[in-house]
């Protein structure tokens, strides 16, 4: 299979007729949102483990926000 390139996909989907061209864009927002969200559920269950072991303290929002601050 020949490896496309960025260039290459892109002159494609510039070739595309426009409604195709906005199916492109929303077919891809969408799928960048799914991805996003999948990222973010397995931070959290990650998180959530790290949490339950032992290996992460509860902390006030106040307090971490004076440590980023105190941080810069």
């Amino acid at each position: 299979m020949a490896t496309l390139t960025f260039d290459r996909v892109l002159a494609s989907a510039e070739s595309l007729p426009a409604d195709e061209r906005a199916m492109l864009e929303e077919l891809l927002h969408r799928r960048r949102i799914e991805t996003w969200r999948n990222e973010t559920a397995a931070e959290a269950v990650a998180t959530t483990k790290a949490f339950r072991a032992g290996k992460l303290k509860s902390a006030s929002a106040d307090s971490i926000i004076a440590r980023l601050r105190a941080a810069k």
